[in-house]
């Protein structure tokens, strides 16, 4: 099973989205801005991805400098009591394989999970 976590009006998540449907294999679609993921769920989905909860955030949406999260002595629990809040705060899009996680940003890391 494929898992992508998708924003329908990202064109980077719509490209791997079709990437994955190429491949025959089924693919959770995972909207998590309308079904944002439990807390744990986004903790470990940036754990495995080989993330820091800060570099999963996506600092171009105005709420990431309206709620000032580019403060350095930010937590992890306070950002990510942020992307709770505020799902389009989360980068994307990420994609679960068995082969691993990866925050598929540039696209060409979904190569690294197929």
């Amino acid at each position: 099973m494929i898992r992508i976590y998708h924003n329908p009006r990202c064109s980077t998540s719509r490209k791997a989205l079709e990437t994955l449907q190429a491949t025959g294999r089924p693919v959770e679609v995972v909207e998590y801005l309308r079904a944002p993921p439990p807390r744990d769920e986004l903790r470990a989905l940036i754990r495995a991805a080989g993330l820091t909860v800060r570099e999963a955030l996506r600092p171009k949406e105005p709420a990431y400098e309206s709620l000032g999260l580019a403060d350095a002595s930010l937590t992890d629990d306070q950002l990510l009591d942020a992307i709770e809040r505020h799902p389009v705060l989360l980068n994307r899009p990420f994609v679960v394989t068995d082969k691993g996680t990866r925050l598929c940003r540039p696209f060409e890391a979904i190569r690294d999970i197929l």
